[in-house]
């Protein structure tokens, strides 16, 4: 294959990759507690035809030598964690963290996963649960008849019961950590398992530690900026374009060999 084919073909493949990650950050632009994905190139192995350095005569060497790319790859995928818009909803066991950590969240398996969306509701046995119905680790259950719900900044649960007239603690929420969150593994659902990569989860109170506080009756929005997956839409598909015109103008040289030759 000509060397030329083969770079545009992995450019091409790269880009459509990058459109890839570009279509989901705005697909979930209104998904809460989403983090945008970030694409990562790297160029491919070059043929080192002449070695910068070498001996060019007995006392000369060569500047830069001679070496060819052979073109690119998506090496992989990054999400940013950094902290999306908070929206007031005034409802009651809506959460969001200001600042670092992840709610944590029971799977049926027993394993826990960990979120920053924190739309939650009530099951049928008063416990706190995501919109998926997986419960909020540690569990906090809001007993029937409760008038009113608080959360504090420091996550703590307390509920006013009729006909009491100070409130009662039920518990307190929880947050976790990692030393690099963007080597946590999504699996959809809002729901992201710790790796190797992210390392252990370090579990903290709201507001101590470095550890974000919790902001009651409100959400923290995804962290997608519109505008600029857009200009990032545009460059893709303009680096697009030009892989593929590299792609037409090559296969016009050799049809230009192969009749005149």
């Amino acid at each position: 294959m000509h060397a030329a084919l083969f770079a545009s073909k992995t450019g091409l493949t790269a880009q459509d990759k990058q459109l890839t990650t570009i279509s989901n950050n705005l697909a979930n632009a209104s998904t809460a507690g989403y983090k945008r994905d970030r694409v990562i190139f790297e160029d491919l192995l070059y043929q080192i035809q002449r070695q910068p350095g070498a001996q060019s005569a007995q006392n000369n060497q060569l500047p830069s030598g001679l070496q060819l790319g052979t073109g690119v790859r998506v090496v992989g995928t990054q999400k940013q964690f950094t902290t999306g818009n908070l929206q007031v909803t005034d409802q009651p066991l809506d959460m969001a963290i200001d600042g670092r950590g992840f709610f944590e969240i029971l799977q049926p398996n027993g394993n826990t996963a960990y979120t920053r969306n924190g739309e939650f509701h009530l099951s049928a046995d008063g416990e706190i649960v995501t919109a998926g119905g997986l419960v909020l680790e540690p569990s906090i259950t809001i007993p029937e008849g409760a008038q009113t719900v608080t959360i504090g900044q420091d996550g703590t649960v307390s509920v006013l019961l009729a006909g009491e007239s100070a409130p009662t603690q039920v518990g307190n929420v929880q947050l976790a950590d990692f030393i690099n969150p963007a080597g946590l593994q999504a699996m959809g659902s809002n729901l992201f398992l710790e790796t190797a990569s992210s390392g252990a989860a370090q579990q903290g109170t709201p507001g101590l530690n470095g550890f974000g506080s919790i902001r009651q009756g409100s959400i923290e929005n995804s962290n997608v900026n519109i505008v600029e997956e857009l200009v990032n839409m545009i460059t893709t598909q303009r680096t697009y374009e030009v892989n593929s015109k590299v792609l037409q103008t090559t296969d016009q040289m050799l049809q230009f060999i192969t009749q005149n030759i």
